[in-house]
């Protein structure tokens, strides 16, 4: 069983290319939409703004708890950090995690993502309310290594995210509820990092810092030519069958 954790912005649709796969393999695969995400683009919902990683953990620890065998869990970007959560609670038998979004411990901040949300937080009190990333931006930082057309496509199904959330990864110091807080020493299964050599949202430096941090339970693969949009551009098949040799191996 696998459980697929989506992004910022994102839906339970961006996994439409690893869900078959996976699937065809033998995996079993939930791919939940996080809360309030199934909101229509132009009408996100007031209380999203201020929606907490914590929430987000909390929904997907009901659905895990809930099923008849622990899973693996698969996340990309924020979902990684998710996923990272989720095993640190023991929740998760292994974990890959797609250009990951970092824990607390690890200050992500670089000139390119810098950039890629300053729109976003010149905004009075965006740490409370609903964003959504403009189309130049994500043409920009997130699908800079898709074809343009593709990534229109995938762009117009993006969703606003919590302001909330994006504080508690980009300025977890000013976070009192610690909610990117991680402790190394709690998590104890295999972990796969996933770097991406031209990813502008979460350089593979910031991967790697992170994967060290990981070091006793923790593999690291960085792919040369890929940026943050493992899930559908040019090469995710390779990423996909490769982390799923990783799982088979790890976690079967």
């Amino acid at each position: 069983m696998a459980v697929l954790i989506h992004g910022m912005w994102g839906t339970s649709a961006v996994w439409r290319n690893w869900r078959p796969l996976l699937e065809e393999r033998g995996w079993a695969t939930i791919a939940d939409t996080l809360r309030y995400h199934d909101a229509a683009a132009d009408s996100p919902p007031a209380a999203l703004g201020e929606t907490s990683l914590h929430d987000y953990v909390a929904d997907l620890e009901t659905t895990i708890l809930a099923l008849p065998e622990k899973p693996v869990v698969i996340g990309h970007s924020m979902g990684g950090l998710i996923a990272l959560l989720l095993c640190a609670r023991g929740l998760a038998r292994a974990g890959v995690l797609l250009t990951p979004a970092p824990p607390s411990s690890v200050i992500a901040l670089r000139p390119s993502n810098l950039m890629a949300f300053a729109r976003i937080q010149a905004r009075w009190a965006w740490w409370r309310k609903p964003h959504r990333a403009t189309l130049r931006e994500a043409l920009t930082y997130t699908f800079n290594t898709s074809d343009p057309v593709d990534g229109t496509i995938e762009h117009a199904g993006f969703v606003h995210e919590s302001g909330r959330a994006l504080l508690e990864i980009g300025m977890p110091w000013l976070d009192d509820r610690k909610a990117a807080t991680v402790d190394p020493r709690r998590v104890t299964v295999p972990l796969l990092f996933v770097g991406a050599e031209k990813d502008r949202l979460v350089p593979p430096g910031v991967v790697r810092r992170t994967a060290r941090q990981f070091a006793h339970v923790a593999d690291y693969v960085e792919y040369e030519g890929q940026g943050h949009w493992v899930l559908g551009q040019p090469g995710w098949e390779r990423v996909a069958d490769e982390a799923e040799t990783w799982l088979k191996g790890k976690a079967a």
